[in-house]
């Protein structure tokens, strides 16, 4: 098995055309011919941080997105004396600046990319803040609650700051006040204000231990980027191989027209002799209904020709987004291509194409990542099977301030008191509280982890029989395309000797029919004969050259012949 060929390093997706002209390229996160007025999602992805103007604009903004697009570009670059004109290079140019289809591939990385920072939102800092206020009074059943009739009022407020590393370690900064009041009697500091200050961590010590283990999600959200990718590469080899077999199909519904009018021209001019003999006498009543069958015939023929080539040019309409543009719906568009192929080409070695498309086929590259993800998740499952024993380490520091009631050789005294009483003592550490601790959870049987690391190896298991499978697929899909590719060939060279056979055939009957020692039947027979071999040489060529576009797409070959860089 090829599994051997790894995936390359990070793609970024750009397109151009042409090794000669400036390059069209679209990058893989700035919009093409969409463009929005509201916060595109490389915008929203920058997630501002809490205090900043951005911040506000992006949180708390009600309007909705609204996607404008642009008419579609470059369609009068290519505009000669009122109908376009197009080569395949120029024809490509257009359908990658405006093919609907391929500008869905250019955001269809959007939300893998999303992904990866949503994997890291598991490290985002957060503050959490409360405060309450509650008042109660009750009855009291003894002196020594200070009061009939007890009121208290408690005021707590806190503020917590807490972030996960990607080490796993867990650490919490938190300040916390309370004011108390009362009318109990014996309260001695009434109001009070405590304070305090509070710092925790936690670190796993065997599951989520370091970097690696916290940072997988991370990583599979790379890999399946990675992956995307190809898989985006793979849908634009379709896309362009669509676009251009759009193209010969336009050509050969134009040859075939071309074809059917000179069958036309030539049944035509063959019933006007046919009725001038017919007004001198030289030929019989009855010999003059075939001729004029074979012209209603072509007439027919022709007619279903300018349908079928109007069909095919709506659908290349459609691949430039001519359709989109109502000053080019109805242009004329004329394609400069030959339909016959080059007569003399070397015939492909089969081996070489299947070992040259396993290093560069996007659907094997997108399997064997599938594999890296498979590791990934393997190494996550069997971290998950580990004891979960956690190491934690705190320390606090409280203050307490407040008006103060004391008695000294009987007399009462007041003492004043508050808020900075209670932030000097916290912040100057006077009492201080600290510790650590252990913890530890062990699954004595944990039939869900070994579950999901079995799934893991499963998983593991089928991607890589998929991956051989893929492999074989492209082996096959090779042969097949070098032996369509040579049949067409010799399908074309055999049609041209067809033609060449039917055209000597057709100038020795008018010779013998001009001599008058055969009738219109023969000749009429080597006519449509002609017109046949004509239009097989038509189907052949255009035949060949899809051919051709097949065999560069399973080779992998497709967008470097056309000057489509993927970079």
């Amino acid at each position: 098995m090829r599994l051997k060929y790894l995936l390359p390093g990070t793609l970024f997706l750009a397109l151009s055309l042409g090794a000669q002209q400036p390059p069209s390229t679209f990058q893989q996160y700035i919009p093409g011919p969409g463009v929005k007025s509201m916060p595109d999602g490389a915008a929203v992805l920058d997630a501002p941080v809490f205090g900043t103007g951005a911040y506000f604009r992006t949180h708390f903004r009600s309007e909705q997105p609204r996607i404008f697009l642009k008419a579609p570009a470059r369609l009068s670059d290519f505009a000669v004396d009122g109908h376009i004109e197009l080569s395949l290079k120029n024809y490509l140019e257009l359908v990658l600046a405006n093919n609907t289809d391929i500008e869905v591939q250019k955001w269809a990385l959007e939300i893998p990319r999303n992904a990866i920072t949503r994997s890291l939102g598991a490290f985002d800092p957060a503050v959490l803040a409360t405060f309450r206020s509650t008042r109660d009074t009750t009855p009291t059943a003894s002196e020594l609650d200070g009061a009939p009739t007890l009121t208290r009022l408690t005021q707590p407020l806190s503020f917590t700051y807490q972030q996960t590393l990607d080490t796993g370690t867990i650490y919490s900064l938190g300040f916390s006040g309370n004011k108390f009041s009362s009318n109990s009697a014996f309260a001695t500091v009434n109001p009070s204000i405590g304070s305090s200050l509070d710092f925790s961590v936690q670190q796993p010590l065997l599951r989520n231990f370091g970097r690696f283990n916290n940072r997988l999600a991370v990583m599979v959200a790379e890999s399946q980027l990675k992956r995307s990718r190809h898989d985006v590469e793979t849908e634009l080899f379709r896309l362009i191989q669509v676009a251009e077999n759009t193209y010969w199909a336009v050509v050969e519904a134009r040859e075939n027209l071309r074809v059917n009018e000179e069958a036309l021209r030539l049944a035509d001019a063959l019933l006007k002799r046919a009725e001038k003999e017919l007004e001198l006498g030289a030929i019989s009543p009855l010999d003059i209904y075939q001729p004029q069958q074979t012209k209603a015939n072509r007439e027919i023929f022709v007619t279903q020709s300018h349908f079928r080539l109007e069909q095919t040019i709506d659908a290349l309409r459609r691949q430039i987004g001519a359709d989109l543009d109502p000053d080019f719906r109805r242009v004329p568009i004329e394609l400069t291509e030959p339909v016959l192929p080059p007569t003399e080409t070397a015939a492909p070695e089969p081996e070489q194409l299947i070992e040259r498309a396993y290093l560069k086929r996007p659907d094997l590259k997108s399997a064997l990542q599938g594999l890296d993800i498979d590791d990934l998740n393997f190494d996550f499952a069997r971290n998950q099977l580990k004891p979960d024993l956690a190491l934690g380490l705190f320390y606090s520091t409280s203050g307490l301030g407040g008006t103060t009631f004391t008695e000294q050789q009987g007399v009462p005294r007041v003492i004043p008191g508050g808020l900075g009483d209670a932030l000097s003592q916290v912040f100057g550490f006077n009492f201080p509280t600290y510790g650590f601790s252990l913890s530890l959870r062990l699954p004595i049987r944990d039939r869900r982890g070994a579950a999901n690391m079995a799934d893991a190896v499963v998983s593991k298991r089928l991607n890589t029989l998929r991956a051989r499978n893929i492999e074989q697929g492209i082996r096959l899909d090779v042969l097949t395309a070098v032996n369509n590719l040579e049949s067409s060939k010799a399908g074309v060279r055999l049609a041209q000797v067809s033609v060449d056979f039917a055209q000597k055939r057709v100038d020795a009957e008018q010779k013998k029919y001009d001599l008058g020692v055969t009738t219109i039947f023969f000749l009429l027979q080597a006519q449509n004969d002609l017109a046949s071999s004509q239009a097989e040489l038509v189907t052949q060529a255009a035949q060949y050259r899809r051919n051709l576009t097949n065999l560069l797409r399973v080779t992998g070959d497709l967008l470097e012949e056309r000057g489509v860089v993927v970079q």
